[in-house]
């Protein structure tokens, strides 16, 4: 049910369509980034709506954005002390991006990690170079296994080059590490075979033991 409210608030979003009462809101997971920064302030659910174009974000800790449309360009909005907000894709399926003038949201539809896990690094073993580790950005990538009716989050270290390329070290559901080289014309990684097809902003990766990846654009390019 959660998937496929997802679904309709995606679609709604895309076309600018006001929702359906039953499906105008959804729990999601909202990660907050310091404008221009990647390293991830902090980790929590929030909450999820839309209706007719206004748009309401709840975080579990108390915090709340409303968010009010300006103009007719999709994606330009005023926060609820009149600031300019603009909404970005880079997520593919798997979220949508918030940029404020002080911080960036990333909200996911998938919610499963937790705000305590974010206070003990959810993206551990990978830490970034803020942190002491190697990593330019580290992230919880969706993933599951050939057997897996549902995704899971995998946590992911992100090494980013020149031109847009970027190799990720991922910890699989196994807690097996490997890493999936994004290039200019090719995707290949350290262990088997993989395929990878971008759609829109989200490349999903399958390895040849049937586990699957989802890794945006975002997480590739930076920003």
């Amino acid at each position: 049910m959660k998937q496929k409210a997802s679904a309709v608030l995606m679609a709604a979003l895309s076309m600018g369509w006001a929702l359906p009462s039953a499906a105008d809101s959804t729990q999601a997971r909202c990660e907050i980034y310091p404008k221009g920064s990647d390293k991830m302030q902090t980790m929590v659910p929030c909450t999820f709506g839309q209706r007719q174009g206004y748009i309401t974000i709840t975080r579990e800790d108390g915090v709340t954005y409303e968010l009010s449309p300006v103009g007719d360009r999709p994606g330009n909005f005023r926060d609820q002390d009149g600031r300019a907000v603009y909404r970005q894709s880079g997520l593919g399926e798997a979220g949508l991006i918030f940029r404020f003038p002080t911080q960036s949201v990333f909200v996911y539809w998938d919610n499963a990690a937790s705000a305590g896990a974010a206070a003990d690094n959810a993206t551990a073993p990978f830490a970034t170079k803020y942190e002491g580790g190697e990593y330019d950005a580290t992230t919880l990538l969706r993933c599951k296994t050939a057997g897996d009716t549902e995704f899971g989050n995998c946590p992911a270290g992100i090494l980013r080059m020149d031109g847009g390329q970027a190799s990720i070290v991922i910890q699989s559901p196994h807690r097996a590490e490997f890493t999936v080289n994004f290039k200019t014309d090719a995707v290949n990684a350290t262990v088997g075979d993989v395929t990878a097809k971008l759609n829109g902003d989200l490349w999903t990766v399958t390895r040849d033991n049937g586990e699957v990846y989802e890794v945006p654009l975002s997480a590739i390019e930076g920003g």
